[in-house]
């Protein structure tokens, strides 16, 4: 592990400011394991959807940043995952399969390949892995198997089930007492369910049906619980214990406790199952947080039709801390690719930037001169690189603290204390941390269209007046003055689309 600042990280386990410290640290080994809850590929991802991948990535970065090599496995949900996250009910990927008319392999295979193609715009690093659920069933059957040997769980028609009652710690993670837990956990009413918490291992084919996934197992044919895999694929691919488990923070109250209480009682060796949970926040449309379920589903895709580079996005996350909730409007996205244009531009003379992932890195490529004295009788200026690199390293182990770390990095942009050789390893360094291609990305690919920050204020003030009269008009029914709305904001270059929270305008 590298010098400078301690890298601290929030541990949703216990809700507080921990000292990182690899667990393979004192066998001289500082290889973390990394598992992020991966996508379930039954529909293309929204905008919510990206924020996990983008933190994760941005939490390897800062790994490597501090010398610490890191194995991640993200999963790809393609079984067992029940519409509207119940134990009961059908896969959503056998709905979508029905839905769209198309086999269920086929189904999961386009919304895989699609999920790739996001995270490779976004600048996302590849995981190490990408195990997919419905390959590892086998396995899971053999663990919930052993959980039932070990007196874990029990049988009902509708599959086996895991009693929470005989795990001391369950909820833990969500900061709920027992009995709380069990009694706002869930909602869906299983009949023989002994705890509302309960939740399935297993869920076997109702009477007289047949599922499209299904496999054999001691408890009847049907397919794996939700939360099975990611215990199950986890300990393959990671060991039994490791050190960070990330996702969303909607998973902290219900499917990484379920995780936690299964895969403790699976190995039964008084040990945390992994030490430090990290979860970001959402992203909210107009208050809500942006999810299929509540009918907001703005994909990358739609950005880009819209002008933006797929980076002003990753910007616009980076923007916020990840434990913080971001509201997402066309004027951040403005803003995010406005400031995108204008790193670019700053920093397009300044390239070729060094290679530069690590610390140790950055601090040995700042020019001699520019490192102060042990006497302390350096400029300024030849300090200064040195400097924002410091402070780069102090923002990063700040628990990823990205908006100081965009501030610094637009700070010595403009610093004229900074040599131009210094300042192109400043500049390595930041992006070595933020992941905006600022090496190579061009300045055309992000210049696009036009966007509201370049309106006059009155001009704005017009678009939004006969945006919101032509909204009146529609839920009037007065359709020809709704057309005509639509065709004078034509006119003045402005691109409408209507969403189910409402209407986004942007200019072409």
């Amino acid at each position: 592990m590298t010098s400078g600042q301690q890298l601290r990280l929030y541990n949703s386990l216990g809700r507080r400011l921990e000292d990182f410290t690899p667990r393979g640290a004192s066998a001289g080994t500082s290889e973390v394991g990394l598992y992020t809850c991966g996508p379930t590929v039954y529909s293309f991802q929204h905008l919510g959807n990206m924020r996990p991948y983008v933190f994760s990535d941005t939490l390897r970065r800062v790994l490597r940043w501090k010398g610490i090599g890191a194995r991640q496995v993200v999963n790809i949900t393609d079984v067992g995952h029940a519409v509207a996250d119940s134990d009961t009910g059908e896969d959503k990927l056998e709905v979508a399969a029905a839905r769209e008319r198309r086999s269920v392999e086929e189904i999961a295979a386009f919304y895989t390949e699609d999920y790739f193609d996001r995270m490779a715009a976004l600048n996302v690093r590849p995981a190490d892995a990408y195990p997919r659920a419905s390959e590892y069933v086998p396995q899971m059957v053999e663990f919930a198997a052993r959980l039932s040997e070990k007196g874990y769980t029990y049988e009902l028609p509708s599959g086996l089930y895991f009693d929470t009652s005989k795990s001391p710690g369950y909820g833990t993670l969500a900061l709920l007492d027992l009995e709380g837990q069990r009694e706002g956990a869930r909602v869906e009413q299983v009949e023989g369910r002994r705890n509302k918490s309960d939740f399935a291992l297993w869920r076997a084919e109702e009477p007289g049906s047949r599922r499209v996934m299904r496999w054999e197992s001691p408890w009847g044919w049907g397919a794996p619980g939700w939360h099975l895999e990611c215990s199950v694929m986890s300990m393959a691919l990671l060991g039994e214990h490791f050190d960070i488990h990330t996702g969303g923070i909607d998973h902290r109250e219900l499917h990484h406790v379920n995780e936690i209480a299964q895969s403790e009682a699976y190995l039964e060796d008084g040990q945390p199952w992994v030490r430090y949970w990290l979860h970001n926040e959402f992203i909210l449309l107009d208050s809500e947080k942006i999810a299929k379920s509540a009918g907001h589903t703005l994909r990358l895709a739609d950005l880009e039709e819209a002008g933006y580079h797929p980076l002003a996005y990753r910007l616009f996350l980076l923007g916020g801390h990840y434990r913080s909730q971001l509201d997402f409007t066309t004027a951040a996205m403005d803003a995010a690719q406005a400031t995108l244009r204008r790193l670019v531009s700053r920093v397009a003379p300044l390239r070729p930037l060094p290679s530069v992932s690590t610390l140790e890195e950055a601090r040995a490529l700042v020019p001699a001169g520019d490192v102060p004295s042990r006497e302390g009788g350096a400029s300024r200026e030849g300090t200064a690189a040195a400097e924002y690199i410091s402070r780069l390293d102090a923002a990063a182990c700040s628990d990823l603290a990205t908006p100081t770390i965009l501030a610094t990095l637009q700070e010595s942009l403009r610093d004229p204390a900074v040599p131009e050789a210094g300042l192109r390893v400043v500049v390595a360094a930041a992006d070595a941390l933020l992941g905006l291609r600022l090496g190579d990305l061009e300045l055309r690919e992000v210049e696009g269209r036009r966007s509201a920050s370049d309106l006059a204020a009155d001009e704005v003030e017009r678009i939004e007046r006969l945006v919101a009269e032509r909204t009146q008009a529609r839920k009037e029914k007065n359709w020809p003055r709704a057309d005509e709305i639509r065709a004078e904001l034509d006119a003045l270059g402005v691109q409408l689309t209507d969403t189910p929270s409402g209407p986004l305008w942007e200019l072409r």
